[in-house]
This record gives structure tokens, sequence and C-alpha cells, in this order.
């Protein structure tokens, strides 16, 4: 059953260094937050997982927490290229990164087996490009019943998925709405669920379209106003525009990452890109 935490303490209980950590969300309710927690906390070895990694990951990565990323597209629509990414990738900086890549399909349909406790998933994938050849995760496999080949993939099951959502309830329930990524997958795959909330209340009231997530499948909660900053979450906060085109220049030289960390991550809580 989950417990209710401050974030410090939930991060601190639950992610450790060399751990395989998904932190999900699609266009908003990104858990950036309890990244940026991470890396104060100075946790490292991570084998980072997401659909699409973003600005999030660029700065996991660009701190040295990642040995590893496993994913489907790296890149931000706002942003552009990811050049904390680019430079891990390219240069090996700040530490070399191992790369698993997937295409949305495959990361889908891992999730999935992973949420269903199988080995894999099959599906139709994969044909006419090299990804199948440049990881070990994707294997063709024969269907019994009518011999078609077809694309088999491992099952993804991240020691930790991280999540932002609008509402827990007091017993640790779980509600959210909006436009919806992975979640549900990503959670029901780990072995150890922190989810971050806009607020706490005495009951989920049921909303059209919204995913509620049981107080069993999870193991912390952290109340964290605006902890999916600078994406939104519908119904709480808009997204930061600026923050993100600021990203391109800030994320493009190292000495100036760093000192953007220093500042806005490093020293203080919840900070936006000056």
């Amino acid at each position: 059953m989950s417990e209710i935490h401050d974030l410090s303490e939930a991060v601190a209980k639950l992610i450790h260094d060399g751990d395989t950590v998904a932190l999900e969300g699609f266009t908003h309710l990104i858990p950036f937050r309890a990244a940026h927690e991470i890396i104060r906390q100075g946790i490292t070895d991570l084998t980072l997982v997401r659909m699409t990694p973003d600005l999030l990951y660029d700065q996991l990565i660009g701190v040295g927490a990642a040995r590893k990323l496993v994913f489907s597209w790296g890149g931000s629509p706002g942003a552009g290229s990811l050049h904390r990414f680019r430079d891990a990738v390219e240069n090996g900086w700040p530490r070399p990164l191992e790369l698993d890549e997937h295409s949305h399909a495959g990361m889908v349909n891992r999730y999935v087996a992973g949420a269903s406790r199988l080995p894999f998933a099959v599906l139709r994938g994969y044909r006419g490009n090299d990804i199948a050849g440049r990881t070990g995760s994707v294997a063709p496999v024969v269907c019994p019943f009518t011999g078609e080949e077809l694309t088999a993939v491992a099952a993804l099951n991240p020691d930790v998925t991280v999540i932002h959502a609008q509402r827990a309830d007091r017993a640790g329930n779980i509600q959210l709405w909006g436009v919806l990524g992975v979640q549900k997958e990503a959670v029901l795959a780990a072995d150890r669920v922190l989810v971050t909330v806009e607020e706490l209340v005495d009951r989920l009231t049921p909303l059209p379209g919204a995913v509620t997530l049981p107080a069993w499948v999870i193991d912390a909660v952290a109340v964290v106003p605006g902890g999916a900053h600078p994406s939104y979450a519908t119904g709480y906060s808009s997204r930061d525009n600026d923050y993100y085109r600021a990203w391109s220049e800030v994320s493009r030289d190292r000495e100036v990452f760093g000192s953007w960390v220093e500042e806005n991550i490093l020293r203080t809580e919840g900070a936006t890109v000056r």
C-alpha cells in the first residue's frame, strides 16, 4: 500500500544507484521535480527508460546520472536537439552513454508485456531498418498458428517508475487525466512506484477519461504542487514555453549547463530557466 512522504524522503527510499528508472509522462505530467531530486541526491549509474526523452533526460544525462538510455525518440519538439544527450553519445561527456533504441510501438509493447508480467510482446514492426541489429531486446519469432514471422520485444520491468498526477486521496489512490501516455503500463510494470501529485484530497471525484491507479500498486506518494514544471498538469498549471525555448542555449555549452544546474537544481527547488 502507498505511503505519503515528502519528495526527498520518497526518492531516497525508492531510488538507488544502479536502478532502472522510468520517468514517464506525455506532453504534460512529466515528473521534473522528482528528477531534480534524483540529481540533488547524487543518485547515479541509472538505466533511464522513457518514450521520447526530452529536457528531463537531457538534464539527468548532463549531470552524469545515466549509464544507459532505453528510449524511442530523443529530442524535444519545443527545444529541438538535446545537446547534453548528444554530447554524451558523441563525446562520452560527462560519461559514455549506452543506448537501447526502439520504435514507439516497440516501447509501448515492452511496457505492456512488463505490466502483464509476460517475458515479451509480439508485434509487426522493426522491418526495413537496422534497429533490431543494434539491441538484444528485439528478435524474430514465428507464429505457431500461421507460420508468419513477427517481431518479439523483451518486456520492460523497471526497478522504479516515477510519474506525476493531479490528485491522490489519503489512502494513496491516484487520479490523472488529460493527455496520457504509458503511465499506467509503466506503473504496473515496475517493482516500485513513486507518484508526485498536485494535491491530496479526501475523495477522488470521478472524471470522464480519468485513470485511477489503486493504492496497492503505489509505494510512495509525494505532494508536489507544480511538480511537472516546465511541462504542465491539466487543470492545475500551464506549460512554461519560455523554459523550453531557453533550453537549447542553456544546454549547448557544458559550462553554461553546469552553472544552470548549480543555480536551478542543486541550490533550490522548483526553479525556472533564467
